[in-house]
């Protein structure tokens, strides 16, 4: 292990990121408010990560596979408490409390410990989406379409540590290009999306928190009722389609923009398409039969709730427990999903669920016909065996992670579905769950010790188990 590499490293990705967030305080000043002792907190972690790039700058950056993880490890704890010290300073939250907030933001998870989200300062509002915004990438993507200092093997190294899915699909020779081309898309897509939801009646400041919070598949929102404040169904249909949208591939974006008229045409994107249009409709039906709304507005707010959960992103319009146990199964299912691979999206990611799903139908055919000699197909692509392996690793790493979390919980003392569906909210990343942490519910209510278990659950959650459990283990670090 080379801690210079991983100083040097995690001090420009500070860099990149305090930088950043010196924007919040400046709205807050635009809005009248004392961000004097905000700023400063900024001001003195960026001075830090300067201090420590300055005495470093001589050092030639190479970084191992061993130096990548601990990394991405490190810089999402150090990000997370960061980010914390506005909501310390600024709103006198306790540290726990902070580091939850802070880790909900940069993982995109979306669940907030504050109970009158209105009453907060608009610096600190705009510090929440921010902190979705450029977690929503990745941290390491943005610190890697930045620095060219990396060489190409440590800049792959560190994009598939971090990255979500099974495999990264370089679309340039040099990696930092692809995050540069990843990151321009992103900024597009939010661009699009403010304006979109200005057009229909939401004012500049809500519109850009809730277009970043939206294209990071965050769910932070500047409301105590989410998107429900506005009754505005054009809203939730604009804010409908950028959650989807977020939730494909942004390789496939990419290619889209450079012409490719089958950049969608995957079975992942298909699958994904197929099971919100299902959810979808049959919770509008569920929705339809118990209440007096007309079938679009069912309609409207079952397509809302199942995007919105499926994607990992978490606002809410109507609170769905209300709805009947059928309706509750129904968001549940959803809950499992997750988004595309190479999307902002947590969960799963649908791209498992196809694999599992044709490895056990293989299964089957070859238990009946054991002569058979067949193999799982992606996209008329043959999947190895090393990929089939891998997704069910992590099948049982997600599950056991779930299992962990929701035991813990349920040993505190909470009911079977706060703990289950918390548990599962936490470790891929969705933000409201059933019960006690419904989407009319917040996480205010938990002591800090539970609070910062579950912060480390969005965390291992975030960066797909794997790139957290591997430092657990001895070959490890005897290999690497």
């Amino acid at each position: 292990m080379n801690k210079k590499n991983i100083f040097k490293f995690i001090s420009t990705v500070g860099i990149v990121v305090f930088f950043i967030l010196l924007i919040p305080p400046i709205i807050g000043f635009f809005y009248g408010e004392d961000v004097t002792v905000y700023i400063f907190s900024i001001l003195f972690c960026l001075s830090l990560n300067i201090v420590i790039f300055y005495f470093l700058k001589n050092h030639q950056l190479s970084l191992s596979i061993k130096d990548s993880i601990i990394s991405v490890n490190l810089v999402w704890l150090l990000l997370g408490t960061g980010g914390a010290i506005p909501f310390v300073l600024h709103v006198d939250a306790s540290f726990a409390d902070a580091f939850f907030e802070s880790i909900s933001g940069f993982t995109t998870t979306g669940s907030t410990i504050f109970s009158d989200i209105e009453a907060l300062p608009h610096s600190i509002l705009f510090h929440r989406a921010l902190t979705h915004w450029l977690g929503g990438m990745g941290i390491i993507v943005l610190g890697i379409g930045l620095l060219p200092l990396l060489n190409p093997h440590g800049s792959l190294s560190l994009f598939k540590a971090e990255s979500t899915g099974i495999s990264i699909e370089k679309i340039s020779p040099k990696i930092k290009d692809t995050a540069t081309r990843l990151w321009t898309i992103y900024l597009i897509f939010t661009l699009a999306n403010f304006i979109l939801l200005m057009v229909f009646g939401m004012n500049w400041f809500d519109a850009l928190a809730h277009a970043l919070s939206t294209i990071s598949t965050g769910g932070f929102s500047t409301k105590n009722n989410s998107l429900g404040f506005f009754d505005n169904n054009a809203i939730l249909w604009v804010t409908i389609f950028f959650m989807y949208i977020s939730s494909l591939n942004f390789i496939s974006h990419i290619r889209f923009f450079q012409g490719d008229k089958k950049a969608y045409f995957h079975e992942e994107v298909k699958g994904l398409t197929a099971m919100l249009i299902l959810l979808s409709l049959s919770l509008a039906i569920v929705h339809y039969s118990s209440s007096n709304d007309s079938f679009y507005e069912a309609l409207t707010h079952a397509s809302f709730t199942i995007v919105s959960v499926a994607t990992t992103t978490g606002f809410a319009t109507l609170n769905y427990e209300t709805w009947g146990n059928v309706a509750v199964m129904i968001v549940f299912v959803a809950m499992l999903s997750g988004g595309n691979t190479g999307s902002t999206s947590g969960g799963i990611k649908s791209i498992r669920h196809i694999i599992f799903l044709k490895n056990i139908f293989f299964e089957i055919k070859r238990s009946l016909r054991p002569d058979t000699i067949s193999s799982i197909f992606i996209d008329n692509k043959k999947v190895s065996n090393a990929t089939i392996r891998s997704v069910f690793g992590f099948l049982s790493l997600f599950a056991m992670t779930v299992f962990i979390t929701m035991a813990y919980l349920y040993a505190r003392g909470y009911d079977e579905m706060s703990s289950l569906s918390t548990a599962i909210s936490m470790v891929g990343n969705i933000g409201p769950g059933f019960g006690l942490t419904g989407p009319a519910e917040n996480y205010s209510f938990f002591t800090w010790y539970d609070k910062i278990v579950l912060s480390f659950a969005m965390i291992i959650g975030r960066l797909e188990c794997y790139t957290v459990f591997i430092i657990f283990s001895l070959s490890f670090w005897k290999k690497f």
